[in-house]
């Protein structure tokens, strides 16, 4: 397993000093006294949902971490395995039955016990979605775990695997698939899949998602502080939308070490310069995609600026959908040639950021040194929309606003950079800004941007986690269907060998880059910053930092 590096900066004493007197300034803002009662961070945009079960976000599962717990966790600042809410778990010789054991004297934040029932409760409601839940764009990591729903209402909803869950005793939920699968264990892992109180998913039961494409009206409680209920060290307590900040407050129950500080609040600041002033004026006491050129000045001014391992892709998709002349390969090729991705990562990634060749970075296992490669030849690009008859294409380039992502820490700009790299190869690019949350997110998930910028920072270590979230089957993001790279990814989802199944996700990798159904641009190692008085979570190449670590010093 490969373990996440970190740089913390020892300010000399006066800048010290100078740290101290700005944070307070955060705490006095947000009335509290003494200054360290309230740990301010910097988010890059809003969450979708405070359900963590209905979205695919990192900005959204930056915000419910905090208050929710899956059964199974990561260590702090690693990619290995550890116990969450079950102490232990194992399964079974084919990998079809998954027993855990749960800790004991574990309470939600209303008070309800977490129990096997319970947990069961849980996977059984995400089992029994009907109608807009089902749309992948609200339900995404249940179907990339489990594949589809008790009662599939779609026909390009996959199978489900999930064949239920008993409880065996108070503290023994056994969970069953229909076949053995490579992502799991891993998927217990995911925040998408963290433990709900049964009283709060009996008020969830209630309400339904309305809307379809990229149109979604989620439930109400999923937007309202107050229903919602995990085990975590904080309890959300308000979500103030017009001033954009979520407000957390410390669960004195919790069955673990307490949180460090009483209020946690994120604080929605879309623009990284905005953010980075916030930090240096003492109005928020963190923020994470820190730009490249500021890590330095930041240093400089004693501010610490730890830097997370690679563990992410960023990638420009196409919807073959969408634009039906996506569906020739030369173009999909053509348009591959036309970016300059050495260009991109010079320019908008931090030291270490690297052009990538395939759809995972080369951390994971399954990298193939033998993928098929497209350089940088905007001759070439031109050549071949000739030869598929495409020379007048056009395209509608979707990328979001008010975010940033650990992947993409400047969306606009490296827009543009492609943008020109396509238009000097006689593309006709529309531009279709999108505010992130939920309307790109929605748009993407749904299919219906022609181009657009997304990216993917792993859930746990395996090479399925990339490769298999988008090309294991029919997907609408991309829009396509080709049976060779399918079965192959069904081939190494259910190898139960390890060594065996790297192989085959090498051998998926080259397929993949042979059809081509987008470019992937990079990977890079992305910063997060904090005020010099304060002890910072561990950070983790996941980005899955546990707030509840964070004191002031």
């Amino acid at each position: 397993m490969r373990r996440t590096r970190s740089r913390v900066v020892q300010a000399v004493s006066a800048t010290l000093a100078v740290g101290l007197v700005t944070a307070g300034c955060a705490s006095e803002r947000d009335g509290e006294s003494g200054g360290g009662d309230t740990f301010v961070f910097g988010a890059a945009g809003d969450p979708a949902s405070l359900d963590p079960a209905l979205a695919s976000d990192g900005e959204t599962f930056r915000v419910t971490r905090q208050a929710f717990e899956a059964l199974i966790e990561h260590e702090p600042g690693g990619t290995e395995l550890v116990g969450g809410l079950a102490e232990s778990w194992e399964s079974n010789e084919d990998g079809t039955q998954w027993t855990f054991t749960l800790r004991d004297g574990v309470t939600f934040h209303d008070g309800e016990k977490l129990t096997a029932e319970a947990v069961c409760a849980n996977y059984d409601h995400w089992f029994n979605w009907t109608g807009t839940y089902q749309n992948k764009a609200v339900s995404y990591y249940w179907q990339t775990i489990f594949g589809g729903f008790a009662d599939n209402e779609n026909e390009d909803t996959a199978e489900p695997n999930y064949a239920g869950c008993t409880a065996q005793d108070e503290l023994t939920p056994v969970i069953e698939v229909k076949e053995a699968s490579a992502n799991l264990p891993g998927g217990f892992s995911l925040q998408a899949l963290a433990i709900h109180s049964p009283k709060a998913i009996e008020a969830y039961q209630k309400e339904e998602a309305t809307g379809e494409g990229d149109a979604i009206n989620y439930p109400t409680y999923s937007q309202e502080a107050g229903t919602v209920a995990g085990t975590g060290p904080f309890e959300i307590s308000e979500w103030d939308k017009g001033n954009k900040e979520i407000t957390l407050k410390r669960f004195d129950d919790y069955w673990g070490d307490k949180a460090g500080v009483d209020s946690l609040v994120f604080r929605t600041i879309s623009e990284e310069n905005a953010r980075r002033q916030a930090l240096e004026a003492g109005n928020i006491h963190g923020y994470d995609l820190v730009a490249p050129s500021d890590v330095k000045s930041l240093e400089d001014k004693g501010f610490q600026v730890p830097v997370r391992g690679v563990f992410n892709i960023f990638y420009l998709g196409f919807s073959q959908e969408a634009n039906e002349a996506l569906e020739k390969r030369e173009v999909r090729q053509a348009l591959t040639h036309a970016i300059d991705r050495q260009n991109v990562v010079d320019t908008q990634l931090p030291d270490g950021g690297v052009v990538a060749t395939q759809f995972m970075p080369d951390t994971v296992d399954g990298y193939s040194e033998d993928v098929t490669t497209y350089a940088y030849d905007t001759d070439k690009a031109t050549s071949l929309l000739a030869d598929a008859g495409a020379e007048n294409l056009a395209v509608d380039f979707c990328y979001p606003t008010e975010v940033t992502r650990p992947y993409m820490p400047a969306p606009a700009d490296m827009y543009e950079l492609m943008k020109a790299d396509l238009e000097r190869a006689g593309v006709t690019v529309n531009p279709k800004p999108m505010k992130w949350a939920p309307d790109y997110l929605d748009a993407t998930e749904s299919g219906t941007c022609d181009l657009h910028l997304l990216g993917w920072t792993g859930d746990f270590n395996d090479g399925y986690n990339f490769i298999g979230t988008w090309f294991s089957g029919y997907d609408k993001q991309w829009g396509f269907r080709d049976d060779e790279i399918f079965d192959a990814m069904k081939t190494a989802e259910s190898e139960p060998d390890v060594t065996q199944r790297t192989k085959l996700y090498q051998q998926a990798n080259e397929l993949i880059m042979d059809y081509v159904p987008g470019v992937p641009i990079s990977s890079s190692p992305p910063s997060i910053a904090f005020s010099a008085d304060v002890n910072p979570p561990t950070v983790s190449p996941l980005t899955q930092e546990n707030f509840g670590e964070v004191t002031f010093k």
